[in-house]
């Protein structure tokens, strides 16, 4: 028997690193090729990363909530047969091997092959806390739970890995909590341990976190170093290292993290013009109305916003130039056949915005399902990487919240970026065919158009928002255009 270890792969494109939500797998289990072993969150999405090969977990070697670099060992799995010999070693420790190369995980680095040493049982094993040992490549061992015992300096490393030999894993004495509530406690800086559960089975909720973070329940309070947001747990009831009581500092990554980069550089590289109109939705919404009641439509959601991008996608076919994107280094204008619609979602973890591949050859209803899927796999944490890349031009739906309209950022590479405000009933100027006017109430809304001017002048994008609002104003018009 041999020892092989997993490095945490590229979950993503190009990521350099990720953070621990949650272990599938716990010290003594069966692990088979491709099972799911480790969740973890990157700057993208949630993953759930398979092992490539095939044995008993003998060693959790990160805990969750750590941000572990690509290419770090993450865990110890027991594999049938010896390990080899490295040629320059006449022995040595357990190494890593590599194994099938999984999708998304990219090429397959080079490993080394060492034969695992023979030891004799050793007997009277000590198991009382001690220094935390380090990691087989000399780095220090990551932090783990600092109530529960750590393995001895001294315990030779082949007996603790036998699982009959093993102190408790620190993953087996965890607070029961989901995921979610467990980045919430990390994000208030609340020692999860140290709650109080009141769920079902001991499980920690949502409200037991809450209440300890304002003062209500017994946490221990982990202390954020400086510069680097690194928690280091303190005591119980311990403060914020350096932070008084009336503020909360929350690190920034993740999601949060990339999303700030990404506005940044937008707003200060892509020179910004945003246009608005007021349009008259009546039609729009009576068409909702009647699709609702549709028989075709009742396997999927109807919404103005399905018909908001029904009718972004055919203006952008009708004005082309605007679906495009500006390649500085290579000192050209893309231009892009499909229109892959991107359609900002607020999630828990941050704005995402997954894109909708050549969403303007889609029928209404293959729209609408693609919508709904989008939406509910965001809110989820399951985006993956893939369908956050390669948008062309995005929607931002502030009338969810009753915003009327806003002044959007461009999503980098992208020319052009919708923000559709709230529907509301008010009076507006109703013309007859006959010429006469009269005040009727109306469903009204309020588009704004932000665009790349080094892309789309102002006539361009004065005409794509025009033809914007008039499809809404009179969605038959669509028929003209598809």
């Amino acid at each position: 028997m041999a020892s092989k270890l997993f490095n945490l792969p590229d979950p993503g494109e190009g990521l350099t690193e990720a953070e621990v939500v949650s272990w599938k797998v716990q010290p003594g289990d069966e692990v088979g090729v491709n099972d799911l072993v480790i969740e973890v969150e990157t700057a993208k999405s949630l993953v759930e990363l398979p092992i490539p090969f095939a044995g008993k977990v003998l060693e959790l070697l990160v805990a969750e909530g750590d941000t572990v670099e690509v290419g770090a060992p993450i865990i110890s799995v027991e594999v049938d047969g010896d390990a080899g010999e490295d040629p320059d070693e006449g022995g040595g420790e357990p190494a890593e091997e590599s194994g099938p190369n999984l999708v998304g995980y990219g090429a397959k680095a080079g490993s080394t092959r060492r034969r695992a040493r023979k030891v004799s049982p050793a007997k009277d094993v000590p198991t009382t806390p001690g220094p935390v040992p380090a990691l087989r490549d000399g780095r220090e061992r990551p932090p783990q739970d600092p109530e529960v015992a750590q393995p001895a300096a001294t315990v030779p490393e082949e007996v603790a890995q036998q699982p009959s030999r093993r102190a408790a894993s620190p993953q087996q004495l965890r607070a029961l909590a989901k995921p979610p509530v467990r980045k919430l406690a990390k994000d208030l800086g609340v020692d999860i341990q140290a709650v109080t559960p009141t769920g079902e089975g001991g499980v920690v909720t949502r409200s037991d976190v809450e209440a300890a973070a304002s003062g209500g329940g017994a946490a221990a309070v982990a202390g954020v170093a400086a510069g680097a947001g690194a928690a280091a747990v303190a005591g119980a009831g311990a403060p914020f290292a350096g932070i008084g009581p009336e503020e909360t500092r929350v690190p920034i990554k993740g999601v949060r993290k990339a999303t700030a980069a990404a506005m940044v550089s937008s707003a200060f590289t892509a020179p910004h013009v945003t246009e608005f109109l007021t349009v008259d939705v009546t039609a729009m919404m009576d068409l909702v109305e009647r699709l609702k009641a549709d028989r075709s439509f009742r396997d999927v959601k109807v919404t103005p916003l399905l018909l908001v991008a029904k009718a972004f996608t055919l203006a952008l076919r009708r004005n082309a130039e605007a679906n495009s994107s500006w390649d500085e280094q290579a000192g050209e204008i893309v231009l892009h056949r499909d229109v892959n619609l991107g359609i900002a979602a607020a999630t828990p973890r941050g704005l995402l915005v997954p894109n909708i591949k050549a969403a303007d050859r889609m029928s209404l209803h293959d729209l609408a399902g693609a919508l709904g899927e989008l939406v509910a796999t965001a809110r989820d944490g399951r985006t993956q990487p893939a369908d956050l890349a390669g948008g062309t031009a995005t929607i931002t739906n502030v009338g969810v919240f009753g915003v009327d309209t806003g002044t959007p950022i461009l999503n980098p590479g992208e020319a052009v970026i919708l923000a559709f405000g709230a529907v509301r009933r008010m009076p507006w100027v109703v013309t007859a065919p006959d010429g006469s006017e009269s005040i009727e109430p109306r469903w009204v809304t309020q588009l704004g158009l932000s665009f790349d001017h080094r892309l789309v002048d102002g006539e361009l994008g004065s005409r794509l928002l025009a033809d914007i609002g008039a499809l809404l104003h009179d969605p038959g018009t669509a028929f003209l255009w598809a």
